[in-house]
Order: structure tokens, then sequence, then C-alpha cells
């Protein structure tokens, strides 16, 4: 029986330190690619390209979403991956054919202001405040000029969605996620009693159905039944004004 001297037994272990060294080398370069901030992109639409891709809005992996609203790396230049067009009818363009298939995003808050009867100002749960455009309705002015039943439309929101009340907010992947304001676009709903604060003012005849860029949203139909009872009834708008 051999057995195995000192400098035997030394050559063994330095090889085997070098050949995991080498492996080392080999996988860490591979490891770090995996992780990406967003100084990797040179523009917004690229990071949200790649964030979609890695599986967002549920997803994000690489943290590129810090604020949690389903846009990555905002603060990167344009080009952007969704326009910011859109006025005040919360609506958009069709997403750019090349672009992933967009995913709903949906989030939770609780209302810290009323602003009319469309609008109104949420705060995350992310603990970020959004202005939130109410998708598919258009209610009369009350600012730069008062619109007849602008204040009761406000009014009627105030009742329906008063300071604290938690809501779901849920975005529509036919319209853009914001409005060129700023506003984040989306469907605003109760989380106890799921009532819905676009139909409800439709209903009340306190608002129109509004359809950007002649690219209907996915609740348009409901929203016209809603639009049409109000019609038959001579209520709000279609009875005063």
């Amino acid at each position: 029986m051999s057995s195995t001297t000192p400098a035997r037994l030394l050559a063994l272990i330095l090889s085997a330190l070098l050949t995991f060294g080498a492996m080392s080398a080999l996988t860490a370069p591979a490891a770090q690619a995996a992780d990406k901030d967003c100084g990797d992109f040179k523009t917004q639409k690229g990071a949200q390209d790649f964030f979609l891709n890695a599986g967002g809005p549920q997803k994000d992996p690489h943290g590129l979403d810090a604020d949690g609203d389903g846009v990555a790396c905002e603060s990167l230049p344009c080009p952007c991956s969704t326009s910011q067009g859109g006025g005040g009818g919360g609506g958009g363009s069709t997403p750019p054919q090349d672009d992933p298939k967009p995913k709903q995003v949906i989030q939770f808050g609780k209302v810290t202001k009323v602003i009319d009867g469309d609008t109104l100002d949420v705060k995350l749960r992310s603990k970020k405040k959004e202005r939130v455009r109410v998708i598919g309705i258009d209610t009369p002015e009350v600012y730069g000029g008062t619109e007849c039943m602008g204040p009761e439309a406000s009014a009627n929101a105030k009742k329906l969605f008063p300071k604290d009340t938690k809501v779901k907010l849920f975005s529509d992947t036919t319209q853009d996620l914001k409005d060129k304001y700023d506003r984040i676009l989306r469907y605003v709903q109760r989380i106890k009693g799921k009532k819905d604060l676009g139909k409800l003012q439709l209903k009340a005849g306190l608002a129109r159905v509004y359809v950007y860029d002649k690219t209907p949203f996915k609740r348009v139909k409901d929203y016209r039944k809603a639009e049409k009872s109000a019609k038959n009834k001579d209520l709000g708008i279609w009875g005063e004004c």
C-alpha cells in the first residue's frame, strides 16, 4: 500500500484550489449580469421592456419599479414604452406592437382628497401619493369656468368616495397608464362593496362616457348602459343641462 507524501498532498490541495478559483471566475460574471438597475438602461422604454419580460408588473426581481405603479425607471429619458398622450378623458393609444403585451396594474390605497367628479388624490399602500383620473368618464368642469352640474358631480364623488375611503385601482390594458398631466389613469372601486366610481357617476347622470382617441376601454359597454339609463330618466345633465 502506497502512502501520500506531504509534498503530494500539498500539490493535490493547490490543484483543487486553482480549479475552484477558475470555476468561480467563470460563473461570477454570469451571476453579476443577472442583476439590473436603472443605470443599465439608456431609455425608459428599454427598462420597461426588460421589466415586462422579467414578469412585471406582478413580479419585479430587479427592483426597477420602486413605487409599484407598473412603470419601470420613470426618471430615465424617452423614448418611453407608453405615450404620455390623453387629455382629460382617461384614455390613451394602444401600446406599440413591438412592446410585450401589457398587463393590468392593480393598486390599493386610501382617498385623501376629491378634486372633482372624475379626479381624486389617493395615497397608495407604498406611501406614494397619486392623482387619479377615472378611466372612461368625463364630468362637467368646476375649474376654469363652472359647467352645468359640475358642482353636483363633484359633490356626488365626495359623497360616494369621501376622504379615507379604501379603494382598489385598476389600469386598463387598452389605455395608457398616465395622461399628459402625469395623472395615473385607473378605474376606482371601493374595496368594500366594490362600488365603481365611474359607473356610479354615469348612473346618476353626472358624467358622460368618454372614449379617448377612438380606443374603447374594456368597461365601455357596461358604462354605456349606465349612461343610457340616466338619459332615459332625464337624470343630472340629461335633464338639467
